[in-house]
C-alpha cells in the first residue's frame, strides 16, 4: 500500500480511475495501492460493483481511486463495459468523472490491450499507460521498449508487477510528476462519438505498428502454458481434469474444514455454559442462549466450509484456469442453448446468487443472459452448506468409501450434481420456449497460467469472510431475536403439558404451514424454519436451532442439533429437506437481484414459481419413494 514520507497531504485529493480488459491485474494493482483503505458498494441504481480506495503518493498527495469493471471496448456490448463508458464520460447519475485515467494493460498480451488504450486516447482525457504483469512477460522472453512506446504514444508509459511488494513504485513516482491535482471535475460530457467514427481497420493497423516498433516477441509461446493447455484443453483429458478438480472442492469442502467447525461449535457451547453459570434464569438468559447462541451461533460454525469454497473459487480465477474451464464446456452449455461465458456466472454462483446473476452482464447475447439469470439459484450457493452439513452429519454415516472417499463427501458432490443436472434441464426447457438467437462462437482471452497471489486470495476471501459475519451479525441475528420472540409468545395456558413453543405465535405458524407441507414430510418445526429461510436460507438451521432448543427439555436440551434431529426424522424426511433445498425457492437477497437485473417484477416471479413447483414435485417423490422402500 502506498504511504507518504511528509505529514502533510496536498488538496484537493483528486479521483482518478484504473481502466482495462479483464484479466489484465487491474484489480490486484488498485489492492496494492490502496490495502485496506477500500469502499466498496454498488452504482446507484443498478448492482455492478463499485471499489472505491484512497491512497497517498510518495510526496504526500492525496488521491482517490476508482477500480472501473472490466471493459474490452467503450463501444459498449455489456453492462460493465457500460458503466465504464458512463463513468468515464462523466453522464452517469450521482457518478463524478474522474479527471485521469490509468489505463492498465498485460504485458504478455498487448495486441488485444492496445485497443483499449487507442480508443481512451481519442477522448483527449489526461492518462497514464501501466504495462502490469512485466515479470511474465520478461520469463516469456517478451521485450517492450516502453520509452519507444511511450514516444509512440505520447502518454505517459510505465512498467508494474502488480502481485509484487513494490510493485506499484512506477507508477507512483509518475503521478507525483503530473499536476491532476489542480485539474477541474469535467463539467460537460466527454465526447465519445469520436470512438465510433474511428474504423476499426484503422485501429488494428495501428497497433499492429506498435508491436512492430515497440515490442519484440519470443520465436514460441510460454512453454508452461503450452505444456499444460495440451492436456487441460485436451478434449477428453480437459473434462476429465474439470471434473477431478469440482470433485476435490466438494471433498475439502467436508473433510478440510471438520477440525475449525468442531472447534467454533466447542467455542459456541462454552459460551453458553459460561452464560448458564453466571446468570439468573429468565427472559434475557433465555433470548442469548436460544435466540442468540443457538441460533446465529449455529450458522457460524459452517465458516469454515464456505471459506474454503471460496478459496478454491477465487484461487481457480487467479490461476488463470477459469476462462479454459469456459472453453471446454462450451459445447456442452451450447446443447442446452447456452454459450461457455455462462460457466463463470454459473461456477460464482456456487459461492452466492446474488454475484453470479451480476457476472452474467458479460454475456452479450439478451437471451442467453436471462436465461443464465434464471438457472443461476439452481447452483448449490454456500447458503445451503449449512442445512446440508447439518442433515448430511445426522444422517450419513462418516465412513471412508473404496479406502479413498468420504460418504459425507460424495452425498454432497451428488447434491451439487442434482442443481447442476436440474439447471441443464431448465436450460434446455428453456431454450424451446424462448426466442433464440443466432448462435454466436465463444472468444475469449486465455491468459497464461501462474501460482495464485496469496495476497490477493487473502485480500478476497477476508471481504467475502466479513460479508457472511456480516450476515451473521445484521440479518440471521434479528431474524433470530424475531422467531425467539415468536416462539415465546403468548405463553402457554396453565395446566399445558406439551412444550411451550407449541402454544406460541411461531408454533401455530408452524401448524398451519404443516398442512401443506405435511405431504412432503416436513414436520412443524421445519415450517417454522422455512419462513425465516426466505430471507437467508443459512437461518433455517439459526431456526431449527431455536425451536429445538425450546421444545426440548432436560438432557435433550443441551444436544446438538445434529443429535436432536437425528433422533427426531425419519430418514424419508431428511431426504425429502435435502431434496428441497436443492431447488428452493431463493433468498429475498437474490430475488432483489433479479428484479434489478431484468428491470420488472416478471422474471423474479417467474423464478420463485417454477423453483418452488420444482422443490415441492422433488421432494413429494423422494419422500414417498423413501417411504415405499422402508427407509
Amino acid at each position: 500500500m502506498a504511504t507518504a514520507s511528509p505529514d502533510v497531504i496536498h488538496l484537493p485529493t483528486p479521483l482518478i480511475a484504473l481502466v482495462g480488459n479483464p484479466n489484465c491485474g487491474k484489480t490486484a494493482l488498485f489492492n496494492r495501492l490502496t490495502g485496506a483503505r477500500q469502499k466498496v458498494g454498488n452504482y446507484a441504481g443498478v448492482t455492478v460493483e463499485r471499489k472505491e480506495g484512497q491512497f497517498i503518493s510518495p510526496q504526500g498527495q492525496g488521491w482517490r481511486v476508482l477500480d472501473l469493471p472490466g471493459a474490452y471496448s467503450l463501444l459498449a456490448a455489456t453492462p460493465d463495459e457500460a458503466i465504464t463508458r458512463d463513468v468515464i464520460a462523466g453522464t452517469r447519475d450521482g457518478e463524478a468523472a474522474p479527471v485521469g485515467l490509468v489505463c492498465v494493460v498485460d504485458a504478455t498480451n498487448l495486441r488485444l490491450n492496445l485497443r483499449m488504450v487507442l480508443e481512451l486516447q481519442t477522448l483527449g482525457v489526461p492518462m497514464v499507460l501501466a504495462i502490469n504483469m512485466m515479470d511474465l512477460a520478461a520469463r516469456r522472453g517478451i521485450h517492450i521498449d516502453t520509452a519507444r512506446l511511450q514516444a509512440e504514444l505520447g502518454i505517459p508509459v510505465v512498467e508494474a508487477v502488480a502481485v509484487r511488494a513494490g510493485g506499484e513504485r512506477a507508477l507512483l513516482a509518475q503521478l507525483d510528476q503530473l499536476d491532476w491535482a489542480a485539474l477541474p471535475v469535467p463539467d460537460a460530457p466527454r465526447p465519445m462519438a469520436r470512438i465510433a467514427q474511428t474504423p476499426v481497420e484503422t485501429t488494428h493497423r495501428r497497433v499492429g505498428e506498435l508491436l512492430a516498433t515497440c515490442v519484440t516477441m519470443p520465436d514460441h509461446a510460454s512453454p508452461l502454458t503450452a505444456r499444460l493447455d495440451r492436456h487441460v484443453l485436451h478434449p477428453v483429458f480437459g473434462p476429465l481434469i474439470l471434473a477431478a478438480l469440482m470433485f476435490l472442492v466438494f471433498q475439502a469442502v467436508f473433510s478440510w474444514a471438520q477440525a475449525p467447525m468442531d472447534f467454533i461449535d466447542a467455542s459456541m457451547g462454552q459460551l453458553g455454559d459460561l452464560l448458564k453459570a453466571h446468570m439468573p434464569e429468565g427472559m434475557l438468559r433465555s433470548l442469548l442462549i436460544e435466540g442468540v447462541i443457538g441460533g446465529a451461533g449455529s450458522v457460524l460454525v459452517f465458516l469454515p466450509q464456505i471459506i474454503i469454497l471460496f478459496g478454491f473459487i477465487l484461487a481457480l480465477e487467479d490461476s488463470g484456469y477459469l476462462p479454459r474451464a469456459a472453453f471446454l464446456l462450451d459445447r456442452v452449455m451450447a446443447s442446452v442453448g447456452l454459450s461457455g461465458r455462462a460457466f463463470i456466472p454459473l461456477l460464482s454462483s456456487f459461492a452466492c446468487a446474488v454475484p453470479g446473476i451480476m457476472a452474467t452482464r458479460t454475456i452479450a447475447d439478451p437471451r442467453d443472459r436471462l436465461v443464465t439469470i434464471l438457472i443461476a439459484p439452481l447452483m448449490t450457493c454456500s447458503a445451503r452448506l449449512p442445512v446440508y452439513a447439518m442433515l448430511i452429519a445426522a444422517f450419513i454415516p462418516d465412513r471412508e468409501v473404496g479406502g479413498l472417499f468420504n460418504l459425507q463427501g460424495l452425498v454432497l458432490f451428488a447434491l451439487y450434481m442434482a442443481g447442476i443436472v436440474s439447471a441443464m434441464v431448465v436450460a434446455l426447457v428453456l431454450k424451446r420456449f424462448m426466442k433464440q438467437s443466432a448462435a454466436q462462437p465463444l472468444l475469449m482471452e486465455l491468459p497464461d497460467y501462474h501460482v495464485p497471489h496469496l495476497r490477493n486470495l487473502a485480500l478476497g476471501l477476508w471481504e467475502r469472510t466479513a460479508i457472511f459475519v456480516k450476515r451473521v451479525g445484521t440479518i440471521i441475528l434479528s431474524l433470530m431475536i424475531v422467531l425467539w420472540f415468536l416462539s415465546n409468545f403468548p405463553a402457554p395456558p396453565a395446566g399445558a403439558t406439551g412444550p411451550a413453543i407449541e402454544y406460541s405465535l411461531a408454533g401455530m405458524l408452524g401448524r398451519a404451514l404443516e398442512v401443506v407441507f405435511s405431504p412432503i414430510g416436513f414436520t412443524w418445526q421445519i415450517c417454522i424454519a422455512l419462513v425465516p429461510g426466505m430471507a437467508a436460507r443459512e437461518v433455517a438451521v439459526a431456526a431449527l436451532g431455536t425451536v429445538y432448543a425450546m421444545s426440548q427439555t432436560g438432557d435433550e436440551l443441551s444436544s446438538a442439533l445434529v443429535q436432536l434431529i437425528g433422533h427426531a426424522w425419519s430418514l424419508p424426511t431428511a431426504l425429502s429437506l435435502m431434496t428441497w433445498y436443492v431447488f428452493a425457492p431463493q433468498c429475498l437477497s437474490t430475488v432483489i437481484v433479479v428484479k434489478r437485473e431484468t428491470n420488472g417484477w416478471r422474471m423474479p416471479l417467474l423464478m420463485l414459481g417454477y423453483l418452488f413447483a420444482l422443490a415441492y414435485g422433488a421432494s413429494f417423490l423422494v419422500y414417498h419413494t423413501a417411504m415405499a422402500w422402508g427407509l
